[in-house]
């Protein structure tokens, strides 16, 4: 369940990162055996990812839905893919050089925003969910739920969300939002941003304390299914198939969290549209790469765009 939100949130990966850290920095043992898992390099599998083109008088954007974790062996640069990239003079992901965040400054972020340790977790969850929580940390390395009591329940849920999904190879170092900024870098292309680091991990902050236990609660009795959840929305992505990801991501999304999908999804493509539309008043070509979840079902990115008059165009 809570993949979903990182799947929506490109900070999810650096995010979890720097919890491993924060626990290391207020006297907790991070899990052994929580850094991704480096696979044996395998048979290159292709990957056919969907991309938009919207149209300006003078100015095109290309619409890119990526992955914020991927396998290393994913090839997702299509001669389309490719085509927009060579074309394009500025990239603009949800956070500019996601890649390049500072630890200490990530650090002090979660030990301002995700972390509580005057309230113990252990205070705020039942017993049946404490008891599923030590599980789950034993299950992912660590000694037991105690590494987590300092943490708001909304940081647990990250990190049993996060870990298990490195654990099976997914890697934040692989994901398409951190390879595309490495090339537009490497091109010595600037890279933009719609939001800070310090607002994506906002958007799980201000959550009110009862949303937070009920995701914990939803994510520790899910914990079996949450990481096939993400192989799913990987294979719909892999084939460009938008429909599925909208059914996967958002539509079950919207049903069990209504205001946290209105928060994470309606809320921020608005304001992305909104840029967007703007953006295609002036001149140049922009790649813009977002959750792919973003620009698909009927709150995509695309439908708001189209609600303004500007149609995108599948390529």
């Amino acid at each position: 369940m809570i993949n979903r939100f990182l799947s929506l949130v490109a900070s999810g990966s650096a995010l979890a990162l720097a919890l491993l850290g924060t626990m290391a920095a207020v006297g907790q043992t991070p899990a052994p055996g929580a850094a991704p898992v480096a696979p044996t390099p395998s048979a290159t599998v292709p990957a056919d990812p969907a991309i938009w083109v919207v149209k300006g008088p003078h100015a095109t954007i290309y619409l890119f839905g990526t992955i914020h974790v991927m396998k290393p062996e994913v090839s997702w640069h299509t001669d389309k893919v490719k085509s927009a990239i060579e074309s394009s003079s500025t990239l603009i992901e949800e956070v500019d050089n996601v890649d390049q965040a500072d630890p200490a400054q990530m650090q002090a972020l979660m030990l301002k925003l995700g972390m509580d340790q005057e309230h113990p977790l252990s205070t705020k969850i039942t017993k049946e969910d404490l008891a599923l929580l030590d599980a789950a940390a034993k299950k992912m390395g660590a000694p037991g739920e105690q590494v987590m009591e300092p943490m708001r329940p909304w940081t647990a849920q990250v990190i049993l969300s996060v870990v298990p999904i490195m654990q099976a190879g997914y890697d934040p170092k692989s994901g398409v939002d951190i390879a595309l900024a490495a090339e537009f870098r490497a091109a010595k292309k600037p890279i933009q941003g719609l939001e800070t680091m310090e607002e994506q991990l906002h958007f799980f902050s201000d959550m009110p304390q009862a949303e937070e236990v009920e995701a914990l609660h939803l994510q520790l009795k899910e914990m079996d299914s949450s990481t096939k959840d993400l192989v799913d929305v990987v294979e719909a992505w892999k084939k460009g198939d938008a429909d599925t990801i909208a059914s996967i991501e958002n539509r079950s999304f919207e049903k069990e969290y209504p205001a946290l999908y209105t928060r994470l999804v309606v809320q921020r493509n608005k304001a992305w549209a909104e840029k967007l539309s703007k953006l295609l008043q002036g001149e140049g070509t922009t790649f813009v790469a977002v959750g792919a979840a973003h620009l698909a079902g009927p709150d995509s990115v695309q439908k708001l765009l189209e609600a303004k008059g500007i149609k995108s165009s599948r390529l």
